[in-house]
């Protein structure tokens, strides 16, 4: 009578090992490589190929263009600048009129973007339908066109600097941009702008320990009544150990132009404006739809506390709308700091301006084009990072 193996004690026969042909990983891992190996072959090929070229033709490579002398002004800098600086100096002169743009925008498009989508869902019946017709008809018409219209408007709706508009004591507004006082020439407002800064640290600080202390008791803190004093507070106290400086650059005109004070060109203007206006269309309808999605029963819930209801739209519905907004809110960002690229339309000197003007001086299209791309890709990856890491922040954390 036969015996079974299990009965035996004698161990199973082990399923032969199949080969790595067969073993689905094995597959995916080389399948990968050779898809990279593709890539980076293809990449070497035309490489080469493109540097074969511009070696033909005598064409110079490389990035030592950005030591010599670039040889053209620019209207608007927010450092020094002259054309006898480099063109790395004046790619950097474009690089910050380019970040002052997206900072500014992205902050108003928020604030009126916000606005607008909170009043699309207003009671009042022109309120919501005035919000409705400025979201319709901005986000259908091309931005580049609407930059094209603000420029137009601002450059020649207003005078010349001779009979510049004066609406407030040293404000003057004409053709070539508004005109305002500026601070006098004075070390202490740099000491008041640290001070600043220092008290927006300490607001946070503040901010982080009043939300801690009412998880752990159960006690508000007045953190907005605190925050205003510590940022009012500090650079005030800066500025009287500075002694109290009062000394203010007034523009005057002189000749053909303003000259005193600071200005606003009218062609940061117009692209501030047109950016901001078209963006802030696409954020009120991510703001209306984020608002709708939170469950109407937490407004109704609200409401029977007694709360009023601008409290239940703060400290109730847009906390949780919050979730769905950042998402898509973080795309419109970044598409207003790409569209910013536009400004070379209407004269505003932006980085693509600046390399533009440098690879026709140059010729060297490649390097020109790459700095291009590298700095709108750093750009955009850390406004990404940074709303990623704020998105995290918020999002509802199960018990």
């Amino acid at each position: 009578m036969a015996t079974s193996t299990r009965s035996s004690g004698m161990p199973a026969n082990k399923a032969p090992r199949g080969s790595l042909i067969n073993d689905p990983a094995a597959r995916a891992i080389f399948f990968q490589i050779l898809v990279l190996g593709g890539v980076l072959l293809l990449g070497w090929y035309l490489v080469s190929n493109v540097m074969e070229n511009l070696a033909r033709q005598n064409i110079a490579t490389g990035f030592s263009f950005l030591d010599r002398e670039a040889s053209f002004a620019i209207g608007e800098s927010m450092i020094a600048y002259s054309p006898a600086n480099s063109y790395s100096q004046a790619l950097l002169v474009g690089f910050l009129n380019t970040i002052k743009v997206a900072v500014l925008g992205i902050i108003l498009a928020t604030v009126l973007g916000t606005i607008i989508g909170i009043a699309r869902l207003s009671s009042n019946f022109l309120v919501a339908k005035l919000a409705s017709a400025y979201v319709e008809v901005i986000r259908n018409i091309p931005v580049l066109l609407q930059l094209f219209f603000w420029y137009a408007v601002i450059g020649e709706s207003l005078p010349g600097p001779r009979e510049a508009l004066n609406p407030l004591p040293g404000v003057f507004l004409s053709n070539r941009g508004m005109r305002v006082p500026a601070l006098g020439d004075d070390p202490i407002w740099v000491w008041v702008g640290v001070a600043f800064l220092v008290a927006v640290v300490a607001v946070w600080f503040v901010a982080r320990w009043a939300r801690k202390r009412q998880e752990a008791t159960g006690q508000q803190f007045h953190t907005v009544l605190a925050s205003i004093g510590i940022l009012v507070a500090l650079p005030l106290l800066a500025w009287l150990l500075g002694g109290a400086p009062t000394a203010l650059d007034i523009p005057a005109l002189q000749g053909f132009n303003f000259r005193g004070g600071t200005s606003v060109s009218p062609e940061f203007a117009a692209l501030l404006l047109g950016l901001v206006v078209y963006t802030a269309s696409f954020i009120a309808e991510i703001v209306r739809s984020g608002i709708r999605s939170v469950n109407w029963g937490q407004t109704e819930a609200a409401s029977a506390l007694g709360l009023h209801r601008g409290t239940v739209l703060r400290l109730v519905v847009l906390p949780q709308a919050l979730r769905i907004i950042v998402p898509p809110t973080t795309s419109q960002y970044l598409n207003l700091t790409k569209n910013s690229s536009l400004a070379v339309a209407i004269g505003y000197p932006d980085l693509v301006s600046v390399a533009n003007t440098t690879l026709n001086q140059t010729g060297q299209a490649i390097e020109a084009v790459s700095i291009m791309m590298a700095v709108y890709l750093t750009i955009s990856l850390g406004i990404s990072l940074f709303m990623n890491w704020y998105n995290k922040r918020i999002a509802l954390v199960e018990r």
